[in-house]
């Protein structure tokens, strides 16, 4: 089947990232790419992401950090579509050297948007965070920033300059440095489990959801976007007593003798995560599987219409939030993360921490315990 990006370049910033990682393999094996650049700063990973497809001629794989303008600039000579991944995403890092953040995460976009001016690519589909609606910390609000540098970018750029548009994640699981990788370790370790709080909810996808909505965003963009694909929502408390019912005897324990500990919530986090706010829901729409919110304002030097092949409805009352919707039931989620191979994935991985650090003192120590 043809698609938009067959006989195009393409290029992927934050290739190391579990997202980056994705987007490869499913432009590899999905479409008939001429050419994939995949750029990233981490010279150890990309060295093993280049020997994981070395058979593969399509895709080249360069040092390159998104700070650094110029180098972006030779990267993208005929190119066609930027799929913009690289970002610091760690919420505590970020609060702790916030113009870190700021540098790669706003900076960093700015760049991108330049560097694929100047260069006359196509698209550029900018992936964003749930953490980016009504931020409470350093990493959301660079976020934000971002996808507003990407909506301005398409306002003002005039002719034929790129077209731009956002992509909004919710919690990609099985991510390294995310709760399951940590659940995991700490469950073959025989516990305890740390959680932050019982009642916290998230929003959760897989990184081939993640990555599909990426490239699916660059046939769907129009100007200016954010796109957002549907998903269902968990309590985190949910999760930890599916994986502990599921993994526990697997390495040689019974569940009742996993404890669970409560250790509080970390500076800037929420309860719960929104992926549309209050005020977006007057400017979406359904579209089949995914939600788009149309931009604020629009070009004054070119004109989009926004029309797509599937349009479910062009009303939206409620604002996407995980702790509104009604979470999966445990029974659910344990389907979902079989399904996606997601449960038992990578049980032989032993190199991911089980501790887990909160900025007040080092490791933590539980608040008090809810599972003997």
């Amino acid at each position: 089947m043809e698609t938009p990006l067959d006989h195009k370049r393409v290029l992927v910033t934050g290739a190391c990232g579990t997202v980056g990682r994705e987007l490869v393999r499913q432009l590899l094996e999905g479409s008939r790419v001429e050419e994939i650049i995949a750029l990233d700063n981490n010279e150890s990973e990309l060295f093993f992401l280049e020997q994981e497809f070395c058979a593969r001629d399509r895709v080249r794989f360069f040092l390159a950090d998104i700070r650094d303008r110029d180098k972006l600039n030779r990267k993208m000579k005929g190119i066609y579509a930027v799929f913009h991944t690289a970002a610091f995403k760690h919420v505590i890092l970020c609060e702790r050297s916030p113009f870190e953040a700021v540098q790669t995460n706003i900076l960093g976009v700015q760049n991108v948007i330049l560097a694929a001016a100047e260069n006359s690519v196509e698209k550029v589909i900018f992936t964003s965070s749930d953490k980016a609606v009504n931020p409470t910390n350093v990493m959301g609000t660079s976020k934000l920033m971002g996808e507003r540098l990407i909506t301005a970018a398409n306002e003002d750029f005039r002719g034929n300059g790129p077209i731009f548009a956002s992509t909004r994640f919710g919690n990609v699981l099985g991510s390294r440095g995310s709760v399951m990788p940590i659940f995991r370790e700490q469950i073959r370790r025989g516990g305890p489990v740390t959680l932050t709080h019982p009642e916290m909810t998230r929003f959760i996808m897989t990184v081939e959801q993640s990555a599909q909505l990426v490239i699916d965003s660059a046939s769907l963009a129009r100007g200016g976007e954010v796109f957002i694909t549907k998903m269902p929502s968990i309590r985190i408390e949910d999760l930890a007593d599916v994986m502990i019912e599921a993994l526990a005897p697997s390495y040689g324990h019974s569940p009742e003798s996993i404890q669970v500990e409560i250790i509080g919530t970390k500076p800037g986090e929420k309860m719960y995560e929104e992926l549309m706010s209050a005020e977006e829901t007057r400017r979406a729409w359904e579209i089949g599987r995914y939600f788009v919110v149309l931009p604020a304002f629009t070009s004054r030097y070119r004109e989009a219409t926004y029309t797509y092949s599937t349009i479910l409805s062009r009303t939206i009352t409620n604002p996407y939030h995980s702790g509104s919707e009604t979470p999966l039931s445990k029974s659910e989620l344990l389907t979902f993360l079989k399904s996606n191979n997601l449960i038992y994935q990578d049980m032989s991985h032993r190199d991911h921490p089980a501790e887990r650090y909160w900025p007040n003192g080092g490791c933590i120590e539980p608040l008090h315990m809810v599972r003997m």
